[in-house]
């Protein structure tokens, strides 16, 4: 007889001999626990289409590092949700992202009333600062950065793009553009 949903012990069994490869134990593991991860990710998402996609990335990642669960720091249940949740939300990043390049590019390409010189003088100094600044970051940060903010990667897509962890790629965007929002405002004076 297999275990309840709610049975640590017997995920904790399936997550173990899916780790080790066991494609039926890892069917069960899905049997077992996708409601809730779809449920969560429908909840955070509100569209079941995206939901779905989140759903299937989150049980690719599960199978695919199932050997790094640990036991110590909570139950498979939160492990995978916590994961899920993290993937929903930046799947809801990623999105507002694109509507935002969306509308900056319409906006971009509508009708351009003539800008006054001095704005474009403005502009210029601006963008001259933000590349002394950029240049004044380590390789990784800004590579990462421009990754992120000039290509439109969200942070898991950099860390898989870069084959480093996303704990990493997150410390060093946030820690660069500290770097950058420091500079230009020193800049500024």
């Amino acid at each position: 007889m297999h275990g309840s949903p709610t049975d640590g012990t017997e995920l904790s069994r399936l997550l173990a001999a899916s780790a080790a490869g066991d494609h039926a134990a890892f069917a069960r593991l899905y049997d077992l626990t996708n409601a809730r991860v779809y449920g969560l990710a429908l909840r955070v998402l509100n569209d079941r289409s995206h939901a779905e996609e989140v759903v299937q990335e989150s049980y690719l990642h599960f199978w695919q590092q199932a050997h790094r669960y640990d036991s110590g720091r909570g139950s498979v249940v939160n492990w995978m949700l916590t994961i899920a949740h993290r993937r929903s939300v930046d799947r809801i990043r990623s999105e507002e992202l694109y509507r935002r390049r969306g509308s900056e590019y319409t906006s971009a390409n509508a009708a351009v009333p003539s800008t006054p010189l001095v704005e474009v003088v403005e502009q210029h100094e601006e963008t001259l600062t933000l590349r002394r600044c950029l240049g004044r970051l380590t390789n990784l940060q800004r590579d990462s950065i421009e990754l992120s903010y000039f290509d439109g990667m969200t942070y898991p897509e950099v860390a898989a793009y870069t084959a480093t962890p996303l704990p990493t790629i997150k410390s060093r965007i946030r820690d660069g553009l500290r770097s950058l929002r420091h500079c230009v405002k020193t800049e500024e004076v």
